[in-house]
């Protein structure tokens, strides 16, 4: 009997830890992939509007969360042609599932990234990449092999930055994919149940292990700086 609680107990325990690193993870990537082709196709472009798209692209990092959640569900909600077209192809609705905290984390986690690749695209030597053109690069070879490794202090930072962001997003994520034990309860949203139950040794465990994972990201961050 011990054993089966303590084997139920981990469960509980790892199971959202699983998740958010799963769905941090999903995410993380998409947001790498993202925000380093459009922080690359903006970081030296100017054109009339920039200033309007870029605020669009930065507005999730000041909104309220419950807003980024609520937008959300009227962009993929069943009422949208989005979300039609979702529960169309796949049968089901993407609101309440682990996917919609992976499209949660994508939208709040993005800014991050997108300027911190953008600055490091900044700083890159131009006349180091023309001078790979005139030598017969692509623009992709030029890109992968040249800008990339110049800005890749930059682009690390972002990525375990939008990495930690996606791991502790919690407003939109409860909103959006909601709190369902073994399916959408991530670490930030099994936290606030724990504490809302009084389970305070679940939720301090919650604690202590999203803030060692935090530390751990944050020091490599501040490592890869001081080099």
């Amino acid at each position: 009997m011990d054993l089966q609680l303590n084997n139920a107990f981990m469960q509980e325990f790892l199971s959202p830890i699983w998740l958010s690193l799963k769905v941090a993870t999903i995410s993380g990537v998409i947001v790498i992939i993202m925000g380093t082709l459009i922080g690359k196709a903006l970081a030296r472009r100017k054109f009339k509007g920039k200033a309007v798209v870029e605020t669009i692209l930065m507005l999730p990092m000041v909104l309220p969360p419950t807003v980024v959640g609520f937008l959300l569900i009227v962009v993929f909600g069943k009422n949208s042609i989005i979300g039609q077209a979702i529960e169309w192809i796949f049968n089901q609705p993407i609101i309440f599932t682990w996917w919609a905290a992976v499209i949660a984390a994508v939208v709040v986690a993005f800014p991050l990234m997108y300027q911190s690749a953008k600055s490091g695209f900044q700083e890159v030597d131009h006349d180091i990449e023309e001078a790979a053109r005139i030598d017969g690069a692509s623009e992709w070879k030029t890109f992968l092999f040249i800008s990339v490794p110049l800005a890749s202090k930059m682009l690390l930072a972002g990525s375990i930055l939008s990495f930690a962001r996606a791991l502790g997003e919690f407003g939109a994520t409860l909103m959006f994919a909601g709190n369902i034990p073994g399916v959408t309860q991530t670490i930030p949203t099994a936290i606030y149940i724990a504490l809302d139950s009084g389970n305070m040794v679940m939720a301090w465990m919650w604690v202590i292990a999203i803030m060692i994972l935090s530390f751990g990201m944050m020091l490599i961050v501040r490592m890869k700086q001081d080099e």
